[in-house]
């Protein structure tokens, strides 16, 4: 498999920024480098030393659009530090398993007070947990970034016992394969990127999913559904762009979580959702937000 590697040098306080940019923007992986060579001396307890020039690294699979990465990433970092000069660079790497160099930094994860997400190579923590067994081999979400994170804990803390879920932007489909083993019946996984359909579709039958409980669908494939419970981490623009087609696809009384917003973006998303929904306050994580809600009474 092909890799490029999106990259910029930027100050050390802004490298937090960039590299939430990259993630979100679907980056494999994400690695800070010396950007020259600068000696770190001992660092105060309980801090992360950074290099005052620091390249900040983002592996993406080439087969990607690489153009539409670095645009999300750019307005992320934009909005983050207010850095708006930085550019960033792509380079195509020759064929190397890039991903395996990562999965020993990937280590099992606890959301909520039922579920833990972990990698089909290490053992699990709880056997007696909601264990989803994650492989990162086609990359798209494994639960390390924040949006993903608030996701999960929602989900935790729905009873989905027999309920029909819509993972929107379904990624690695970890959050409809989180539903299927916190109780769902069913999922609908729903995004733009065929490798996402598959993706979804391995992560379901590694953790022996029945087949028949997961429908992978392209945007323009749905047709009408009436789901109870829809989760969308996907960016705030989209979520602005999809909230009509989305709360179709709700029962009378559906719930949905909603993630991939930036914190400052939140209270203007949550407005123009309280126009079809009745929406709680955001939840926040880092810089993220994840909002939630359920369809007004008729």
């Amino acid at each position: 498999m092909n890799w490029v590697q999106i990259s910029a040098t930027v100050d050390a306080s802004n490298a937090e920024a960039l590299e939430e940019g990259l993630l979100a923007a679907g980056a494999s992986a994400v690695t800070l480098l010396d950007a020259a060579d600068q000696p770190i001396l001992e660092p105060a307890l309980g801090t992360t030393p950074l290099w005052k020039d620091t390249t900040v690294l983002g592996l993406f699979q080439a087969d990607e659009d690489i153009e539409e990465a670095k645009r999300i990433s750019l307005e992320i970092y934009r909005n983050l530090s207010g850095d708006q000069a930085a550019q960033l660079n792509s380079e195509i790497l020759e064929n190397e398993d890039w991903t395996r160099k990562w999965i020993e930094n990937f280590k099992p994860m606890q959301f909520g007070s039922r579920l833990w997400v972990c990698p089909s190579w290490l053992e699990q923590p709880d056997p007696n947990a909601v264990n989803l067994i994650l492989d990162p081999g086609l990359a798209f979400g494994t639960g390390t970034h924040p949006t993903t994170a608030l996701c999960l804990k929602w989900l935790d803390e729905q009873d989905l016992s027999g309920k029909t879920v819509v993972d929107y932007g379904c990624g690695s489909g970890i959050l409809g394969i989180a539903a299927l083993l916190l109780g769902a019946e069913k999922v609908y996984a729903i995004d733009n990127d065929p490798q996402a359909l598959t993706a979804t579709r391995d992560n379901a039958e590694r953790n022996q999913i029945d087949a028949n409980k997961v429908i992978t669908l392209l945007p323009d494939e749905v047709g009408p559904i009436q789901a109870d419970i829809l989760i969308a981490n996907i960016l705030a623009q989209p979520l602005y762009a999809l909230r009509d087609k989305m709360l179709s696809l709700l029962t009378a009384k559906g719930k949905l979580a909603l993630s991939g917003v930036l914190d400052h973006q939140a209270a203007e998303l949550n407005a123009y959702y309280r126009e079809s929904a009745v929406m709680e306050e955001p939840v926040t994580q880092q810089e993220w937000a994840r909002l939630s809600g359920c369809m007004k009474p008729a």
